[in-house]
């Protein structure tokens, strides 16, 4: 596998293989390298390896609080994964101080964890454009974890006009369903303990939402649900529109997700879920 560590590294190495046509999977990864991230890169590979041949990028991206920094445990996991490169831009290069032009994501980031984290998701949405434009994939696949992200970033490649599919990759959870995250690991035992109420809740909501139940009945009962447990501060209960995230109000008639963000100790952990359309009366 190889490692490249700046943009002009990665560009090297992919050239001859964009000169001669070649199709590339690439795989954003923000944070600590983790089981979700791996099975995204094992996506990735199973679609690389469906038709034409394809090169599989595994991109660790710097945080502003997280300079990239890969162990050699971790590009073994990426490796053993289905990787052919990682890219691992340094912070000063991929985000100069420099940097004047950046993107707005519009409405999609004035809600939900655009207000947790103002700023965050403009800042997304520029590292995944020069993301792009060095790599040059032909598809990308990200997690549905962040699902605010994803919408995002799927507008982004309409806006733009970017030759890129898409691939959201499921969920991967624990045991007892609490969503595999880096953050997991800044829970203390009595806060992983009470975690997996997020996911209880939404399966109970995706119970509910076949009973033709409003909109606002539904958040309602959730957030009452998540607030029962002492140990979870909820930031935030939304339903959207699974396409546009547009707000939904009255009786669900299309095809609508629940996003979940809720603190547990200093961690913030995010969930969702496709809800299911109440089947006509008869």
């Amino acid at each position: 596998m190889h490692t490249c560590h700046s943009t002009a590294a990665i560009r090297a190495a992919l050239a001859p293989w964009h000169a001669a046509g070649g199709a590339v999977v690439l795989v954003p990864i923000w944070g600590a390298l983790h089981a979700g991230h791996l099975a995204r890169v094992t996506l990735a590979r199973a679609r690389a390896d469906m038709g034409a041949p394809s090169r599989v990028i595994a991109a660790l991206l710097p945080l502003p609080d997280m300079p990239c920094a890969a162990a050699p445990a971790d590009l073994a996991a990426l490796e053993a994964a289905g990787a052919d490169a990682a890219f691992i831009p340094e912070l000063a290069e991929f985000y100069p101080l420099a940097l004047q032009t950046a993107l707005d994501p519009g409405e999609l980031a004035k809600f939900h964890l655009g207000k947790v984290w103002p700023g965050q998701f403009r800042r997304l949405a520029t590292g995944v454009a020069k993301l792009f434009n060095i790599i040059r994939p032909s598809a990308a696949v990200l997690s549905m974890r962040n699902y605010q992200a994803l919408a995002i970033i799927r507008q982004l490649v309409q806006d733009l006009d970017y030759p890129i599919e898409v691939i959201a990759a499921p969920i991967l959870r624990e045991g007892d369903g609490v969503a595999v995250s880096a953050d997991n690991m800044r829970l203390g035992p009595a806060d992983r303990a009470a975690a997996p109420i997020l996911a209880r809740a939404l399966q109970e909501a995706q119970e509910m939402a076949t009973t033709g139940v409003t909109a606002a009945r539904l958040r309602s009962h959730v957030r009452a649900r998540l607030e029962a447990e002492p140990r979870a501060r909820v930031q935030s209960v939304e339903i959207r529109d699974a396409q546009s995230l547009e707000s939904l109000s009255g009786t669900l008639t299309r095809p609508a997700v629940i996003l979940l963000a809720v603190w547990f100790g200093p961690a913030l952990l995010l969930d969702n879920c496709l809800l299911p359309i109440a089947p006509p009366p008869l």
